[in-house]
């Protein structure tokens, strides 16, 4: 099991924003303020099909207001209201934990920079330290152990809970709800791609504490224990990281797509040398802003069709940007864990031609979320539509299914099929 501040995923896997992040609510939030392209400018005629169960958003509100009338909470009416419509998806936040996932989402948390995990004999093992942050301006490093935070044991308790200790969060993830910097996208009915993967991250379902707040950590390393006290600050989470795995092979790895994402990958597709193959990893990804998605696509495509998305029935579309690397053999390796954006991004490749994918078969989160403001702060986003790929097949409940269904080894096998394609030397 292991986590971070701000990701968490398989793999010793860091997610941010966790990174939980929302493709849907952003999508349908950007198209409400004309800052999408939309049908009428470039039209593509796909079915689009009837939202089978949502909450409707007067009856929402309305129910916030009486609550708050009678001195109740606004966000628990709310709430019920949305459990019983059935909208599977439609989910209600408080402001603080929405302005969270804004924060995630823009790349940044609060924290001191540590990614840990649990050993086989339940300790707290410091796997990552990010560079410049209080831990590693305070000498933590990667092995110590966390024995206690602030005075209280931490071993065998699950990193998720230790890496929201870190933070400073105070509020538990509910069953049922969505969470983290996908949250509003990478909502599963009680199971986030965190509890999926067996990795926590501190982004997820809690509120952070404020930036200049005080942690006390207990530590050990190599025999010797000592105390240490660090100054949460504000973070960047790295949602992007770039390295070179075989020779000819440059993987790219997506933990969410935050706010600069996009473009980092682009950056990566564009300024790799020739000859050079690309293994695109979008496992564990939960999603992230729909903006950042069509920008990472558009690294592999010149131009066209990326998604089609329906709001309360209305068609509109989403098309790459021109100038992309059409010529570069790419495989995208995915997994259940593969939500929202990242299935996006997953589907329009792979419909494109552009692609060969690798791996399990993705989440299916597909629907469209519009976030409305409630009468206390809170924020319920409920289903108004769905997404489908530029070959018109529906995301949600299904996923995306690879060419290549692989459930052990999943990259040495998109290794091996980037290598048939030519990327490797």
């Amino acid at each position: 099991m292991s986590g971070s501040e701000s990701h968490h995923r398989s793999r010793g896997f860091r997610r941010g924003a966790a990174l939980t992040l929302l493709f849907a609510s952003v999508l349908a939030t950007a198209a409400a303020t004309d800052s999408l392209p939309r049908a009428e400018e470039k039209t593509a005629r796909v079915p689009t099909r009837t939202v089978a169960a949502t909450a409707d958003r007067d009856e929402v509100a309305r129910a916030a207001a009486e609550a708050m009338a009678d001195g109740k909470s606004a966000t628990e009416a709310a709430e019920e209201v949305v459990s019983r419509s059935g909208d599977r998806w439609g989910a209600v936040y408080d402001k603080e934990r929405y302005e969270e996932f804004e924060q995630a989402l823009d790349g940044t948390y609060t924290g001191v920079g540590i990614g840990a995990r649990r050993t086989a004999d339940g300790l707290i093992e410091v796997t990552r330290v990010q560079p410049g942050g209080p831990a590693a301006k305070a000498g933590i490093g990667p092995g110590d152990i966390i024995r206690t935070i602030d005075g209280a044991g931490v071993a065998r308790r699950p990193v998720t809970e230790v890496m929201a200790l870190l933070r400073g969060g105070t509020k538990s993830l509910r069953a049922g709800s969505t969470a983290g910097t996908g949250s509003r996208s990478t909502a599963r009915s009680g199971s986030g791609s965190g509890s999926a993967k067996g990795s926590g991250s501190d982004t997820e379902g809690s509120a952070s504490a404020a930036v200049g707040t005080t942690v006390v950590l207990g530590l050990e390393r190599d025999g010797r224990s000592w105390t240490k006290s660090l100054r949460r600050a504000r973070l960047a989470t790295e949602s992007v990281t770039v390295d070179r795995i075989a020779d000819g092979v440059l993987r790219i790895t997506v933990e969410a797509f935050t706010k600069g994402s996009g473009k980092q990958v682009r950056d990566a597709v564009l300024g790799a040398p020739e000859g050079i193959g690309i293994l695109l990893d979008l496992r564990g990804n939960a999603g992230g802003l729909v903006t950042e998605a069509v920008t990472a696509a558009s690294a592999f495509l010149d131009g066209g069709l990326v998604a089609t998305y329906d709001i309360r029935g209305e068609q509109r579309a989403l098309y790459a940007a021109s100038g992309g690397d059409t010529g570069r053999p790419v495989v995208v390796l995915v997994d259940g864990g593969t939500m929202s954006a990242a299935e996006l991004v997953t589907g329009a490749l792979q419909d494109r031609g552009r692609s060969v994918t690798v791996g399990s078969r993705t989440f299916g989160k597909g629907s469209v979320q519009m976030p409305s403001r409630l009468p206390d702060g809170s924020v319920a986003e409920l289903t108004v539509g769905h997404y489908r790929t530029p070959a018109g097949h529906g995301v949600d409940g299904r996923g995306v299914t690879p060419d290549l269904l692989v459930s052990e080894r999943a990259q040495e096998r998109a290794t091996t099929v980037l290598s048939g394609l030519g990327g490797t030397q």
